[in-house]
């Protein structure tokens, strides 16, 4: 579709992402409709076929298999059409392929669910940290946040080499990623304040407030789950909103302030998380793709990849030239252009074909997912997906 990029541009592929063995956490996200699903999919089936290489003491490489999990934080969940397989909170292994594991969840009702008993408490105590941890929850985006502190627990616990999040549409990831600085900054300035932890703790203990004698009360009447019983990743990574009933209320304060840092760090360090924007050469889309590199580049976020999906390869056929074909390509060729302007030079643009098929279960997914890592060649790659194509 366009000529060979100049000498000086990164190479147009998702390789060095798919080969750096220390990446932890792969953010997949763009406009909606533009195929993140299907990116962020073959991207996770690339890296499960891909073994994880270090060194040795005797400067060898040694290699092992890469533990992959894919999670989907979009409501509209469609990993499981994508790959053909119901998914559901529990980590999954995906059939066809080894290493590879897929979850889809949704981080608001279970955070709403978690408020539900709040009410049954007789504690004042309990109370504030009721109220506390309800209005934690209201504040925009902290839903994301506790739920990515929870899958950053889990995925240790599990010992997943490389997590892939299969985000929500723009605005809402936005939010994900802009929200830890913003917290961490805000609670900063509230712990500055002279005076405020003992302000904060002795208001409660002038009320007499106690949770400890609640929660030994509590326990007595909380009911184990069975040890056989499957574990979501919120049941494996815990709730980090949690009062410590052997803390006191500037110091549960605290706490959160201190994981809230911890998801900052991690969103920061671009040896352990990248994102990768996904877009179509529409004018839309381009609009928010540039939205979204400013709001990385702003947040300090690895964003070194773009994948530009749908691109009409070949616009004729034996029986002659497609009139639809030749006008979208036009208006393609004139936005990719722009995108290689603005892009090529910092950044790996990929490429991707739009094919003859759906992209569809491990097979399909398998196929497209080589052209993130080897560019598309029309005079040689077949648009189709079909059995011995």
């Amino acid at each position: 579709m366009s000529n060979a990029p100049p000498s000086e541009s990164l190479p147009p592929t998702l390789e060095s992402l798919v080969e750096n063995g220390s990446l932890q956490w792969i953010f997949v996200g763009g406009k909606g409709g533009v195929g993140k699903t299907t990116t962020s999919c073959a991207l996770a089936c690339l890296l499960a076929r891909t073994p994880v290489k270090t060194p040795t003491e005797t400067n060898q490489t040694e290699e092992r298999p890469r533990k992959v999990l894919i999670i989907s934080t979009d409501p509209a969940h469609n990993v499981s059409d994508a790959f053909d397989q119901e998914f559901g909170p529990y980590p999954t292994a995906v059939k066809g392929i080894d290493n590879l594991f897929a979850v889809e969840m949704d981080p608001t009702s279970y955070l709403k669910g978690k408020t539900g008993n709040d009410h049954d408490s007789k504690s004042s105590m309990k109370a504030i940290f009721s109220i506390l941890r309800k209005a934690a929850i209201a504040l925009p985006g902290i839903d994301e946040v506790t739920v990515f502190l929870q899958i950053m627990r889990a995925a240790q616990t599990l010992s997943y080499d490389t997590v892939v999040f299969d985000t929500a549409p723009t605005g809402h990831t936005l939010r994900l990623l802009s929200l830890p600085s913003t917290l961490r900054e805000s609670l900063g300035e509230l712990f500055a304040v002279d005076g405020f932890s003992s302000i904060i703790d002795t208001a409660s203990s002038f009320l007499g407030l106690s949770l400890e004698s609640d929660s030994q009360a509590d326990s007595s009447a909380k009911k184990e789950d069975p040890a056989d019983a499957p574990k979501t990743l919120f049941d494996i990574g815990g709730d980090p909103l949690t009062a410590d009933p052997n803390c006191s209320l500037s110091e549960t304060l605290a706490k959160w302030q201190s994981q809230i840092a911890q998801v900052h760090g991690q969103f920061t360090d671009h040896s352990k998380t990248a994102f990768v924007c996904v877009c179509i050469p529409e004018f839309l889309s381009l609009y928010e793709t540039e939205r979204l590199v400013q709001e990385l580049i702003k947040y300090d976020i690895n964003c070194g990849h773009i994948v530009v999906n749908q691109l009409i390869k070949k616009p004729s056929t034996d029986k002659g030239e497609c009139t639809m074909c030749s006008a979208r390509l036009k208006i393609q060729r004139k936005y990719l252009k722009q995108i290689e302007y603005l892009y090529r030079e910092d950044f790996h643009v990929v490429e991707m074909p739009l094919l003859s098929d759906e992209v569809r279960g491990v097979r399909a997914l398998a196929k497209f997912s080589n052209f993130l890592v080897k560019p598309f060649d029309a005079d040689v790659d077949d648009t189709t997906l079909r059995e011995g194509s």
